[in-house]
C-alpha cells in the first residue's frame, strides 16, 4: 500500500476556541483525538508508512503519535518551519520521505473508503494524480468538481462552476512527478496543483459513494462526532 501524507499543520480558526491550545489532529471526537481515529483507519486499510505534514502546535501531535507504533503504523514528521507552507507545499516538503507515489489526506477528514481499490484505479489510469470525487449537490459543501462518465473533466476550487455536481471526496493520489515545477519551501495550494492537471486532462477520478465526515468547523466537528457514535465506535 502506498504511504500517506496526512496535512495536519493548519491553524484550524474556524475551530476557535477550542484550537487555540491544541492543534485540530489532537481535537477530541466522541471520546478519542482525531489523529488516532485516523491512524487507526488507515491500519485497518492495509497503510503501513504515514508521513504527517506538520505546522501549527506540531510538536503536541508528535508527542501523542510518536513513531506510529502504538497505532501499528511507520510515522514520520515533517515540519512546515518558521512559517505555513500551504497544502501544497507541505507536500513538497515532504517528498524525500514519501518516494515517487503517495497517498494524500487532510488532516481534518475522516473517509470511510476502501483504499486498496483507489491505489489500483490510480496506476491503472496511467495518470501522475487522482482524485475520489464524490456527487454532492452542494449539499455538505460548495461542488468544485465535474466528472461525467468516468472522466474528471474540471478541478475548480477557487471558481466553482454551477455545472459542477460533484466535490473532491478529500483522498488523492500523486507522482512527485507533478511537484518538481515548484520549489522547496514555496507557499502553495493543493488546490491549484490539482487543477492545473485536471485542465491538461491529468487528473483521473474515481468515484465513491459514501459521504465524508470532517472536523473543520463545529458543525462538521458534531456531526462527525455522531457518526462514530452511531458505529458505536468510542
Amino acid at each position: 500500500m502506498l504511504p500517506v501524507a496526512i496535512l495536519a499543520g493548519g491553524l484550524a480558526t474556524r475551530l476557535r476556541p477550542i484550537t487555540e491550545t491544541i492543534p485540530k489532529a489532537l481535537v477530541e471526537v466522541a471520546g478519542q483525538p482525531f489523529i488516532t481515529r485516523q491512524l487507526n483507519f488507515l491500519r485497518e486499510q492495509g497503510v503501513r508508512k504515514v508521513v504527517l505534514c506538520i505546522g501549527y502546535l506540531g510538536e503536541m501531535i508528535q508527542t501523542l503519535v510518536g513513531d506510529g507504533s502504538q497505532f501499528g503504523l511507520e510515522v514520520v514528521y515533517s515540519p512546515d518551519g518558521p512559517e505555513l507552507l500551504g497544502t501544497g507545499g507541505a507536500i513538497k516538503q515532504a517528498l524525500p520521505l514519501l518516494g515517487p507515489n503517495f497517498f494524500v489526506l487532510y488532516g481534518d477528514s475522516f473517509l470511510p473508503v476502501e483504499f486498496a481499490p483507489v491505489e489500483n484505479a490510480y496506476f491503472e489510469s496511467g495518470k501522475p494524480a487522482l482524485m475520489t470525487v464524490l456527487k454532492n449537490g452542494d449539499r455538505w459543501d460548495k461542488s468544485n468538481v465535474i466528472f461525467s462518465e468516468g472522466l474528471l473533466i474540471e478541478y475548480n476550487k477557487i471558481n466553482p462552476k454551477p455545472s459542477m455536481a460533484f466535490i473532491d471526496y478529500g483522498l488523492g493520489a500523486i507522482s512527485s512527478d507533478v511537484l518538481e515545477t515548484y520549489r522547496t519551501g514555496e507557499i502553495f495550494d493543493l488546490a491549484q496543483v490539482y487543477h492545473t492537471l485536471s485542465m491538461k486532462g491529468q487528473l483521473a477520478g474515481y468515484e465513491v459513494y459514501e459521504r465524508f465526515y470532517e472536523i473543520g468547523s463545529h458543525n462538521g466537528l458534531q456531526e462527525c462526532e455522531e457518526y462514530f457514535l452511531k458505529k458505536g465506535d468510542i
